[in-house]
């Protein structure tokens, strides 16, 4: 699988509806929606009302990545706002399991996400219990960073442990991903890329996100 979600956080939001219909008229298969409560990640970005607009005007499943700190207190809300798919970090709960069930009962898919930082075995307890882990490439909470080029390993490490445990999870990875890295992650094993001002920045968006899939 190569699907691309362009991230909106690299977006013009005086130009949002644009924006989206721009991700309509794509080949991406997703569009990628950063939430930062300035607590568990420095930033501030958005919440509902921008995830709702999105919504409301673009046809491709909205992928809901939460930086924030209790997670399960709002995980339902995104879900009922919408969400294909709803993940939050591994560092914001002592206990992943209660938020993945809260999600799950919604008929959305799960996602787990862990930062560069954070040992990848964290992860091992829980690659059966979500469809999803999202592997970031930089320190969460900034767009526009240099990837990571230990993300390599990391990749590789998680492509390996769900494939020989048999397992369907999907993994998703963010963070300074370009034309230039996009080919050594396929190569390890990702099956989705998320792109943000590799996307919103280029000349021309659609046929980035075309190239990105294709390297």
């Amino acid at each position: 699988m190569r699907a691309i979600s362009p991230s909106l956080l690299a977006a013009d939001f005086s130009n949002l509806q644009r924006e989206c219909e721009m991700i309509n008229a794509s080949s991406a298969e997703y569009l990628h929606i950063d939430v930062m409560d300035g607590v568990f990640v420095p930033n501030i970005s958005f919440g509902f009302p921008i995830m709702e607009a999105c919504k409301k005007h673009c046809t491709k499943p909205l992928d809901v990545h939460l930086m924030i700190t209790h997670p399960e207190k709002y995980v339902e809300r995104f879900c009922d706002a919408g969400a294909w798919s709803v993940g939050f970090h591994i560092e914001a709960v002592e206990d992943p399991m209660p938020a993945i069930e809260l999600i799950r009962r919604k008929g959305v898919r799960t996602c787990l996400t862990i930062n560069p930082k954070t040992d990848i075995h964290s992860l091992d307890p829980y690659l059966g219990e979500v469809d999803m882990v999202l592997l970031m490439s930089v320190q969460a909470g900034y767009g526009g960073q240099g990837f990571i080029p230990e993300s390599l390993e990391r990749l590789r490490y998680l492509r390996q442990t769900i494939d020989e445990r048999g397992f369907k999870t999907l993994i998703e990875v963010d963070g300074g991903v370009n034309a230039k890295w996009a080919p050594e992650l396929w190569k390890a094993g990702a099956d989705i890329l998320v792109a943000g001002s590799a996307v919103f920045n280029a000349p021309n968006p659609i046929a980035t996100i075309e190239q990105l899939k294709q390297v």
